[in-house]
């Protein structure tokens, strides 16, 4: 899978009460993971029947880019709070793309 792209999902249920402080947190990762090499795309998402839950729906070059954004002192910061910030813990999980990309429009 090394070789292979990637998709993420995570998901993050805030604490109530903490709804905006951790949609705010993981919008001040968006930017710099942005520009990480091997980052397709990084897109956060709120549910609009329950605003306390937020997805990052993700697409990396491969695992090894993905690996490396991981370890990232921004994300590593993030993980450390995710504790005191979220009600369940961090959802993650690993995605390989099995149909055929549709075609651009």
């Amino acid at each position: 899978m090394a070789d292979k792209k990637v998709t993420v999902v995570a998901k993050f249920t805030a604490k109530p009460g903490l709804e905006d402080t951790v949609r705010q947190e993981v919008l001040n990762l968006v930017g710099p993971t942005r520009e990480e090499a091997g980052c397709i795309n990084y897109d956060l998402h709120q549910s609009l029947d329950d605003p306390a839950k937020l997805i990052l729906y993700e697409n990396w070059v491969s695992k090894d880019d993905l690996d490396k954004h991981l370890a990232m002192p921004y994300l590593e910061a993030f993980k450390a709070k995710a504790d005191e910030l979220l009600a369940e813990p961090l959802d993650i999980t690993l995605w390989e793309m099995i149909s055929t990309p549709a075609e651009s429009k």
